[in-house]
This record gives C-alpha cells, structure tokens and sequence, in this order.
C-alpha cells in the first residue's frame, strides 16, 4: 500500500520532466523568451539607460510606479523573466544531453564499420543545439558574475572605479567588489562632430587620461562610441554626452551658497536640454527650472528652442522657485527635476554668458558650459563563452541545413558491398 503513492508521485515527476524536456515546450519557451525582450527594448533599462528611466517616471510618476512593479524598467534581472531563462536552459539539456550521449555511443559502437550518409548532419544539428546551451551559460554568467554601472563625468573631472563614483551600479549577484578593476580616468577633452546640412553627429570623441591610481603616473588614452577602452577585464564606453552649465548662485549678503557644473538632460537632437539647479542651504530654500540652449532660436510656435547642438550662442532659460525643495522627505527625486507643489515661484529670466540676476533671495550668474559625458563601464566575463557557442552555432546550422540527412541506408563492411 505503501508503494502505490511513491510510483504515483515518480510517475508524476517523470511526466512533468518528459514535458518540459519536450521539443513542443522547448520552442514555446524559446517563443516567450523572445516576447519577454520586447519590453526590454520599448522601455529604459537601469542597467543600460538610467538617466531615460528617471526621465520616465518624472513625466509618467503614476505609470512608472506600476510598470516598475511587473520590472518593465529591469527585464532582464526581473523574476519572471529569470523563470523563463531558466526553464529553457534545464529544458534544452534535457533535450540534447540524452541524444548526444546516444549519439555519441552509436558512433563509437560501430566507428570503422560503419559509412553513413548523414552524419555531418546528424552532428551539425547536435552542434547547434550544444552551442545554444553555451550561449546560455555565458549569458548567466555575465549577469551573476559581472558588472554594469554607468556615471556622468564632466570634462575636466575625474572619475575612481569605486562603487561611491557611480550615478548608477548594477553588480552581478555573486559579483565580489574586491573584483573591481582599479583605475582613475580624468576626461580631457571631448570633440563632437555634426553634419552642417543634417545637423547628424557624425564622430565623437573623448580624450582622456588613465591610471591605475590616484597620483600615479596617466597615460593619455581615445574613447569613441565604437572604440571602448579597455582596462584589464574592463571595459569602458563612450555611452552618451550633453551639456552642464557653470553657474554660481548667492544670497542677499554675496556669500557663494552653490557654484559649479550641473549636468542637464538633453531633450532632442539639438541638446535641448533641461535640468534643475538646487540650493538647499539658502533660507528658504531655492531652486531653479531651467533649459539650456546650446545654439538658441525663438519662434511663435515653440518659443525658445536650440537649432544646432554646438555651443555657438547659448543661453539659460529658468524659473526661480522659493519654499521646500523636499529633498529630506525621504521620497526618491529626479536630480533633472523639481517638485514645485510647496513653493512659489518669484523669478523668470534667460541669461547669456556672463549675465547675472537679482531674484530677491539672491543672484544667479550663468558663468559658461562645460560638456559632460556618460561613462559606461562594464565586466562581462560570460562575453567569450556567449561569441564561442555564436560561431559554433552557425557552424553547425550551415552543416544541418547543407549536408544531406540521415538516411535509413546503412553499410556494414563485409555485409554489403559497394557497387
């Protein structure tokens, strides 16, 4: 009576197995693996675009909170997604281990007396399915044993391989910071090109000079969008770039309350940009909304805009606000964005170069505009692995799809002869 519950129970392990190793279920997972990247490549990812996540929710706040709740933002790393990743990986080792083990004992059974027509066949399909599986694990492995992170240098800063330096770290689950390649990049220099007629970008490159630490001898180095650096395992890329104005801002008595670079978000092609400027220890607090235009234009339609994305007459556009900027609330804020609701605004102005303004509380002076760019910096030791099984997959589709099938003709030596 015993028994009877216990085969019952093996029974049932053997069905779900012989399903899920099924080639039917193997296709379907692979079919909604496919459907589950189409959100990653609608939506911003954190790992890959941050800064268009935090655009995201300033403009969507209630969207983005419940897309971020099915991990619309993160669908790579998302539970679900993992299910899926995982089922296909343990779905197609149990299709392919058991054939190429029988395959494999076949051939070594009747190896120097047997001639098949279809062999490269038989193996150029066993291959491809083989490679899919180590496309898999190098993929797994980038993500649980690798790094993404990505920060905003502006030219003439440096930037320490520390978790602290990043605007965003996105380390793998069994990623270990002492792996952390250590080196300091200060960015020198960054030239955009843009085609006069198109205004298209046509080449971007950022001089910078690298170490392995602070106060150590640099070595001037060339990153372009296609051309990374490399520091060990690491890889560094040119992601994106804008533009930070230089302001210094005042109270009524000229004491300096914030002065520096602030990087704003471009918004087109052009580098519209806009960005918030912050002085919490101003009493009360200030704050400004403002839009920085690279090359600025005016018409009746748009109001100010940039018409080129070259720093040929830039200006700042902004509202002054006064009250609680809420940065103490505990709530996450966008650093590109002010929450008005508790304040009110006394001021509205646009400044050129060198220009200043009288706000009542204080004085702004726009001082200039530094570039900024976006450092992507990323270890993927999974990356060999994921472009070794690429190439044998190729190789063993080209040998399934040309050589002839496996036929039901086969030549034992000494039993059939050739005519």
């Amino acid at each position: 009576m015993s028994s009877a519950p216990e085969l019952r129970g093996q029974s049932l392990l053997r069905y779900l197995w012989r399903q899920l190793t099924s080639m039917r279920n193997a296709l379907i997972l692979l079919l909604l693996l496919g459907l589950g990247s189409i959100p990653g490549s609608i939506f911003p990812q954190r790992t890959q675009s941050p800064l268009k996540v935090q655009e995201y929710f300033a403009s969507n706040p209630s969207v983005a909170k419940w897309m971020d709740r099915f991990y619309l933002f993160d669908v790579y790393g998302s539970p679900w997604f993992s299910a899926i990743y995982i089922l296909l990986f343990i779905s197609l080792i149990g299709c392919v281990l058991p054939r190429t083990w029988f395959y494999a004992a076949e051939v070594a059974r009747y190896r120097g007396k047997v001639k098949e027509e279809g062999f490269l066949h038989e193996s150029g399909n066993l291959l491809f399915h083989l490679s899919l599986i180590v496309i898999l694990i190098g993929i797994a492995s980038s993500s649980i044993f690798g790094m993404r992170g990505e920060a905003i240098v502006n030219v003439g800063e440096r930037f320490i391989n520390t978790p602290t330096s990043y605007d965003n770290f996105s380390p793998g689950r069994f990623f270990a910071l002492k792996n952390l390649q250590p080196f300091v990049i200060r960015a020198k220099n960054f030239e955009a090109k843009y085609n006069s007629e198109t205004k298209a970008p046509e080449d971007y490159t950022l001089t910078v000079s690298t170490s392995a630490k602070p106060n150590m001898k640099e070595e001037e180095r060339i990153i372009k969008v296609n051309a990374p650096l490399t520091y060990g395992s690491t890889r560094i890329y040119l992601q994106a770039n804008g533009y930070s104005p230089l302001v210094t801002v005042r109270d009524k008595s000229g004491s300096v309350k914030f002065e520096g670079p602030v990087p704003f978000l471009p918004q087109d092609a052009n580098l519209t940009s806009i960005g918030a400027i912050k002085v919490p220890d101003m009493s009360p607090q200030i704050g400004f909304v403002a839009s920085l235009l690279p090359t600025a234009a005016r018409d009746k339609v748009r109001g100010g805009f940039s018409s080129y994305p070259e720093l040929l007459d830039p200006q700042l556009l902004f509202s002054v606000w006064r009250g609680d900027l809420q940065m103490d609330s505990g709530v996450p804020q966008s650093v590109y964005r002010i929450d008005t609701s508790k304040m009110e605004r006394i001021g509205l102005e646009a400044l050129k170069i060198g220009q200043s303004y009288e706000f009542g509380e204080g004085s702004i002076t726009f001082n200039g505009v530094v570039p900024w760019v976006n450092l992507q910096i990323v270890k993927d030791p999974g990356k060999q692995y994921a472009l070794i099984g690429s190439i044998l997959a190729i190789v063993g589709l080209m040998f399934s799809l040309i050589a002839p099938r496996r036929g039901g003709r086969v030549r034992r030596e000494g039993l059939v002869e050739d005519k």
